[in-house]
């Protein structure tokens, strides 16, 4: 069956802002306090979704969450009237108030695990929004996500949302970052990689949170119904996230056969690799690319987010596209790898590079903004919404950008209740745009 691989990226939304608040997040930490410029943030992500549908990629648009998020607050013992809780928040707790207003929804690749349709035992695409419960910050968009993907896929007879995990600390999950498909064609049975950083039955003491469990991984393969001799469960090094990997897609990124990792990316990497061949056993041969120590450290590869970056199939061209973020272009040691990458025969050809620096600065590169979303083309035509870019898509969002965003944003600048009523003006016009409805999000419902 013919199929493609789309991208859902998710918007930046109106109170993007370098709080601070991702624990073995490196840049974040780095970034703390700084002014952001949502504008610019916002523009940049559209940009680069344009680009991705110029090339002939399907491209489609996840919206950004309501920030601040006043049912968290209230939830906390504010009251009053919405000005008068933002006030009283910024005033007397300012942590609260930056983790009601993170953006951090714009990045997709954490918004669900996604399995395609012939992957699963009742051949519909299957998504479990990520609960996120292991920063505070995150732990509350599971709701909105998932109501989010309802609305989007909602053909039940061709698409199964389901709920998030238990908000347990067994079953943490963070969605796509910790998960790779690969395959022959898209449209045929593939291999699923499911990368976890600790087991819950065991302890874990490292210096950064390992934020995948294994038992997530496992209750994911079941409710979407995955061949277990197809599917193949990966434990994240511990080196790997002592050094600022958060998500296996900081050292990692897939797609078709090739898989593109870091050579310290797996605790166990000749064993993941075997299995990942017997997996495949029967579908493809698997084209594995590893990068040395010797050439990329893992400090390299963190701060210039070498793999957080898109691996892509473009329509005409015979070997692989990776888009990178401007930062590996700008380390030296990550320039000096692509370009022998490319100059080499194996399954990538080139690399470009994407602006998207203000995500950047907060720890999301071109990978984190998007979602995988493998559909066939009688799913393509089911989905709802007016979501996937087009020309005309695209003007009016860079129109809503520039209209709605204020152009600097600083931790302090929350405090202010008129941004609360530019950002819910903002989304107001955007659920028109997209054709979500005036129900989408929970202002609008009252």
């Amino acid at each position: 069956m013919t199929a493609i691989e789309a991208n859902f990226d998710g918007l930046v939304g109106p109170t993007h802002n370098y709080g601070g608040l991702s624990e073995g997040n490196l840049a974040s930490a780095r970034s703390e306090g700084l002014a952001s410029s949502p504008r610019e943030a916002v523009l940049e992500g559209i940009a680069k979704m344009k680009a991705l549908a110029d090339l002939g990629l399907v491209q489609g648009v996840m919206p950004p969450h309501e920030r601040p998020f006043l049912p968290l607050l209230k939830t906390l013992g504010f009251s009053g009237s919405d000005a008068a809780i933002i006030e009283q928040v910024g005033r007397e707790a300012p942590h609260l108030l930056r983790r009601a207003s993170s953006a951090s929804a714009m990045w997709a690749a954490n918004a669900a695990m996604v399995s395609p349709s012939a992957d699963s035992g009742d051949g519909r695409v299957h998504f479990s929004p990520a609960n996120l419960m292991t920063t505070g910050h995150r732990a509350i968009e599971a709701p909105q996500t998932r109501r989010a993907l309802a609305r989007i896929f909602a053909d039940s007879e061709r698409f199964c949302v389901h709920d998030p995990l238990p908000y347990q600390s067994d079953f943490a999950d963070e969605g796509a970052a910790n998960h790779v498909r690969l395959c022959e064609n898209h449209g045929a049975a593939g291999v699923e990689l499911l990368v976890w950083g600790r087991d819950a039955a065991t302890s874990y003491d490292g210096r950064f949170p390992a934020r995948q469990t294994r038992q997530s991984c496992e209750a994911i393969a079941r409710r979407h119904r995955l061949d277990p001799a197809r599917t193949v469960l990966v434990q994240q090094a511990r080196t790997a996230i002592e050094a600022g990997a958060f998500h296996n897609d900081v050292v990692c990124v897939g797609t078709g056969t090739c898989l593109f990792y870091h050579e310290q990316a797996f605790e166990d990497r000749d064993g993941a690799l075997a299995a990942i061949r017997q997996a495949a056993e029967g579908l493809f041969e698997p084209a594995f690319v590893e990068v040395p120590a010797s050439e990329v450290s893992l400090d390299d590869a963190i701060t210039s987010y070498l793999f957080n970056s898109q691996l892509l199939q473009i329509p005409g061209e015979d070997r692989l596209v990776l888009l990178a973020p401007e930062e590996t272009r700008e380390n030296a040691a990550t320039r000096a790898y692509c370009d022998r990458l490319v100059a080499g025969n194996g399954p990538i050809g080139a690399v470009r590079f994407a602006s998207v620096r203000q995500s950047m600065r907060n720890g999301g590169g071109p990978a984190c903004l998007r979602l995988r979303v493998v559909l066939t083309d009688a799913e393509r035509h089911a989905l709802s919404g007016n979501v996937l870019m087009t020309p005309a898509l695209f003007e009016a969002l860079n129109a809503w950008g520039n209209k709605h965003y204020r152009d600097t944003l600083l931790p302090a600048d929350l405090a202010d209740p008129n941004l609360l009523v530019e950002s819910r003006e903002a989304l107001d016009a955007l659920t028109a745009l997209l054709g979500l409805g005036a129900d989408f999000y929970p202002f609008q419902r009252g």
